[in-house]
């Protein structure tokens, strides 16, 4: 479905799109223990952004990273920064992370704040392009994913053997493989 204004996708569609891709996905599958709590407590921010440019997405990325920076925890942890019309390529999109991390430390958020990668054609270095295990950070659209620093650190702190989740998460969808995570994003069960 497109939104008749921008004739890009609706935005309500994909923003349900991506609540389903984090109950399901990153809740559902334990993806990310940390995840769950913040959901409960509706401290997970969705945006989708209307840019088609590189250049309008970071300065759209620049004004949620200053209105994370803003805002109180307890009102917004983390924010998904949806950008389903532009960085569609991943090779572009991995390009982009870096300017990323450049806006980040120009506006002197380094180490309050920082951006993790979702993206529907991940890939880890070193890994082939249908290795199951990149689905950990695969998503619907493209995501700029900005985290607090203090709210990881809490979390981390608090979880037994923090190193783990990254082991336990690959062998989750490795067993899950691609045609079951399809299913479980559409609500069909897998044959």
């Amino acid at each position: 479905m497109t939104d008749p204004g921008t004739g890009g996708p609706d935005p309500a569609t994909v923003e349900a799109d991506i609540r389903r891709w984090l109950e399901r996905a990153v809740i559902g599958l334990n993806l990310c223990p940390f995840a769950k709590a913040v959901s409960a407590r509706q401290q997970v921010r969705i945006t989708v952004s209307d840019a088609t440019t590189e250049r309008a997405l970071l300065e759209q990325l620049g004004e949620e990273l200053a209105l994370l920076r803003d805002t109180p925890a307890d009102a917004i942890d983390t924010t998904l920064l949806v950008h389903p019309q532009v960085l569609g390529d991943f090779l572009d999109y991995n390009d982009f992370l870096g300017d990323a991390d450049a806006l980040v430390e120009a506006l002197d958020l380094d180490g309050t704040l920082q951006v993790a990668s979702f993206h529907p054609d991940y890939q880890f270095a070193d890994s082939a392009p249908d290795d199951p295990a990149n689905l950990t950070n695969r998503a619907p659209y493209p995501i700029l994913h900005l985290l607090r620093e203090a709210s990881i650190d809490r979390a981390v702190a608090a979880y037994p053997e923090p190193d783990a989740i990254i082991d336990r998460n690959i062998a989750t969808v490795r067993t899950l493989g691609f045609e079951g995570f399809r299913a479980l994003l559409s609500g069909k069960a897998a044959h």
